[in-house]
């Protein structure tokens, strides 16, 4: 693994010189282009590459885009698939804050450097993550929930299917002065399920796979993880606003590719890209799974990479979790 001191003044592997503009216009995939997802299908990551494959298909010339869902181990069996695929612009990675932010503070041996080993497309956006509990659990807000956690210490559990369900769970014990009981899942969809079923009685999970729980009342929502409210839902509280100031958790997705891609593949992904973030339909498809989205140039992501796993890092510490 690259120290970390290095990975975070790493330079960004970055596109090489674009070629001319009609070079750039005339790439485009010989052969099925695969996404590779960290997460399993049903996840939010999952929905979000279902969307961005139809769309950048559409800008690709018709190519075909599918989805390949490589869950387990934080994200790193993912990871390291795309780091070792040909850097022929064939295959992609829509991945997030987990395998890119998260997993060098949480992992003691990282099989990939999320810096060097990597092409830089686009940003893809932000989700949003709320802190849910089974409607059994006696606790309609956060304040009652912790309430509850300090009457019972280590019997209160929060299941985690990704990085930022890991970093979320345990930074709200500590700042609520609480013990919890964390209970980590392969992945989301597994996670939910128990929750469902009363097995675990809190998660803090991304909107895609659980507004529709929350909707129907089989779940219960407390508060969202960002610093403010979101717009996608404007009525839930966040969870600094319900009794754990300054809590502010952002969980991103991210468009990549193996490190030195083709630059003629890098630019044909970066402008098309370009021209399907322009589109209304790209936020308001996402915006219905729960997603904010957005896009960038790939200096953009690059710089937002770095930035993200110095903060990261700063909020793993904080919470106290140690590497494994």
């Amino acid at each position: 693994m690259t120290p970390r001191r290095a990975l975070l003044l790493a330079p960004l592997a970055a596109p090489l010189a674009a070629p001319a503009l009609a070079q750039q216009a005339e790439w485009r995939p010989s052969r099925p282009v695969t996404l590779v997802v960290p997460f399993a299908a049903g996840s939010g990551t999952d929905a979000v590459a279902r969307i961005l494959a139809q769309m950048l298909s559409q800008e690709m010339g018709g190519a075909t885009i599918t989805v390949d869902n490589r869950a387990g181990a934080n994200g790193t069996i993912a990871a390291r698939a795309v780091m070792q695929s040909p850097p022929d612009g064939q295959t992609l990675f829509v991945t997030t804050n987990t395998t890119h932010a998260a997993n060098p503070w949480l992992l003691k041996r990282l099989d990939y450097d999320p810096i060097n080993d990597f092409t830089p497309i686009s940003r893809l956006g932000n989700y949003v993550f709320w802190l849910a509990v089974n409607p059994e659990v006696p606790a309609r807000n956060l304040r009652e929930l912790m309430a509850l956690a300090k009457a019972r210490p280590g019997q209160i559990s929060y299941a985690s299917g990704n990085g930022t369900g890991i970093v979320a769970g345990a930074t709200i014990a500590r700042m609520g002065g609480v013990e919890m009981l964390h209970v980590p899942y392969r992945s989301t969809p597994p996670a939910i399920t128990d929750l469902l079923a009363g097995r675990v009685q809190s998660m803090v999970v991304d909107l895609t796979p659980s507004q529709g729980h929350v909707r129907d009342g089989r779940l219960r929502a407390l508060g969202v993880t960002s610093g403010q409210r979101s717009a996608l839902i404007p009525d839930v509280p966040t969870l600094a606003e319900e009794g754990l100031p300054g809590f502010d958790l952002l969980s991103f997705a991210v468009l990549l590719g193996p490190a030195r891609m083709a630059p003629e593949a890098t630019a044909a992904y970066g402008a098309a890209m370009r021209r399907v973030g322009a589109k209304p339909e790209y936020r308001s498809r996402l915006a219905e799974v729960g997603f904010d989205g957005m896009t960038s140039t790939p200096e953009e992501v690059g710089t937002f990479i770095r930035e993200q796993i110095a903060a990261w890092g700063e909020m793993i510490r904080g919470a106290g979790i140690e590497p494994e």
